[in-house]
């Protein structure tokens, strides 16, 4: 939807809510329906706090100009004061729950990004399933095998 709207395809009055209530909807009925897998109780969190700064902030997401100046990546500054896609906005005075929106800058192995603490939730819960699946497969790949060969 970001690109879409990005390039003009559709307004982002109308990608705005559709994407948003498709990400939530979805994602959390997937999250409901693996409760059993404990990593996915993180990017439960992640989502829910990206939900609540974007709903606060009336379908977007702030983000700092301080952070994107760390990055290197100022050039988005305009583009976010037009609010050129269907998700992001500068980040301003009265931009509510600042704390949870894109305020932390990233600069790692090559990966330039501002991201929130709903998508460090989110990264770890992920990091953590995949973890604890590859831990149960190699459980489950040295219990002894139990084959029954009688006729």
């Amino acid at each position: 939807m970001a690109f879409a709207t990005s390039r003009g395809l559709i307004a982002p009055e109308i990608a705005g809510p559709i994407a948003k209530t498709l990400v939530v909807g979805l994602v959390g009925y997937g999250l409901w329906a693996n409760t059993h897998l404990r990593g996915l109780w993180f990017v439960g969190l992640g989502l829910f706090c990206n939900a609540l700064v974007i709903f606060a902030n009336k379908g977007h997401m702030p983000v700092s100009a301080e952070a994107l100046y760390k990055v290197g990546m100022e050039a988005y500054i305009p583009k976010l004061q037009q609010q050129y896609d269907a998700v992001h906005t500068l980040l301003s005075e009265s931009s509510r729950l600042w704390f949870l929106a894109d305020v932390i800058p990233v600069q790692v192995l090559g990966y330039t990004n501002v991201i929130s603490l709903g998508d460090v939730y989110l990264m770890v819960g992920i990091a953590l399933t995949i973890l604890d699946g590859a831990l149960e497969a190699k459980r489950k790949a040295q219990e002894p095998l139990e084959i029954d060969l009688r006729f």
